[in-house]
């Protein structure tokens, strides 16, 4: 793997991925990318995760928590210059590992009901979208049974 990832559990972490990916991310359809949107995630029992390339650039950022036996996962967007490295797929896979360390019977992921691309990746790795929508119906969700 070319990435790393870091719980980002304490609030000067939280701010370090917030204010590092603030340009990159503030444009982001799947997030309402602000530090306070981001706290209240935290708090509401999401596990949020700083994504780092092989120079220690924070590239994206995770979100994940267990709930009824399924790990429910979203992420940013990648900033526009790491597009098309791989990335993306290592998110997936971290996923998939978190997944089996919590022993969880599946993954969900949320994306923007508009967010083609993640279909695909989503697709790519398994996932079937659902039926169950949030938010106005703009935010769809996948899942892979383990």
């Amino acid at each position: 793997m070319n990435l790393s990832f870091f719980s980002a559990d304490k609030p000067k972490d939280i701010k370090k991925v917030y204010e590092y990916t603030i340009d990159a991310f503030s444009d982001t359809p799947d997030f309402n990318w602000n530090l306070e949107e981001i706290k209240k995630e935290v708090k509401d029992g999401w596990l949020l995760y700083g994504v780092t390339n092989e120079d220690d650039e924070i590239v994206a950022a995770v979100f994940f928590r267990k709930e009824n036996g399924a790990l429910l996962t979203k992420n940013t967007g990648l900033k526009i210059n790491h597009q098309g490295a791989g990335y993306n797929h290592e998110i997936k896979e971290f996923f998939e590992e978190k997944a089996k360390e919590l022993k969880a019977k599946s993954i969900k992921h949320y994306c923007r009901i508009d967010n083609f691309r993640m279909y695909s990746l989503n697709e790519s790795h398994g996932y079937k979208k659902t039926n169950n929508k949030i938010d106005d119906g703009q935010i769809v969700e996948w899942e892979k049974v383990l």
